[in-house]
């Protein structure tokens, strides 16, 4: 039976709304996002979801929280869901941080990591799903460097076609694991 993994992105934050490319920062949602979480909760609550992984970071547990407050589901926060560590540039300008994005594909941004990096330590989560959770339907809850590395680990896009790619959010990405023996890593 394959496992299923359903990504959703953070909820709206305070810092989408200002331009901020928040990092490790943890950020907070703002009144949009509480919105939305709530949404998110609507749509996914009885998805067949066995358990919710989420980032750490603030933004990403205030989503799991609004969303699945009151449910059975388990909640479980997983720092290696985190997004890239922008190090010196957590909370700096969105558009000034991704204008050269694809220089740090390799190399680390001042004092934190690169993308290649971040990718392969959210990949590391993936590796763990399998002590568990084979077979079953989850939600992870995180950020662009958790979906580019399910895209990457998952279904082999490589990280040089990411690391350039729109964004474009959506109400959710749906990724399907075979065979766990069978999963190569591909950072």
């Amino acid at each position: 039976m394959p496992t299923e993994i359903v990504f959703e992105t953070h909820s709206w934050s305070e810092d989408n709304d200002r331009g901020i490319a928040t990092g490790w920062l943890p950020g907070r949602l703002s009144p949009r996002g509480r919105v939305l979480a709530a949404e998110l909760g609507k749509r996914r609550r009885d998805d067949g979801i066995a358990a919710v992984f989420v980032s750490d970071l603030r933004r990403a547990v205030e989503t799991a929280d609004i969303a699945f407050s009151g449910t059975q589901i388990p909640v479980l926060h997983d720092w290696r869901l985190r997004e890239c560590d922008y190090g010196d540039r957590n909370g700096m300008s969105a558009a000034e941080l991704h204008e050269h994005r694809d220089r740090y594909l390799d190399e680390p941004y001042p004092g934190g990591e690169s993308w290649r990096q971040a990718v392969h330590r959210v990949g590391r989560f993936l590796d763990d799903r399998y002590l568990r959770w084979v077979g079953q339907r989850v939600l992870v809850i995180g950020h662009v460097a958790t979906r580019w590395a399910l895209d990457h680990q998952i279904d082999g896009v490589p990280l040089e076609d990411l690391i350039n790619a729109d964004f474009a959010w959506r109400e959710g990405w749906e990724y399907r694991i075979a065979d766990p023996h069978n999963r190569q890593d591909r950072t």
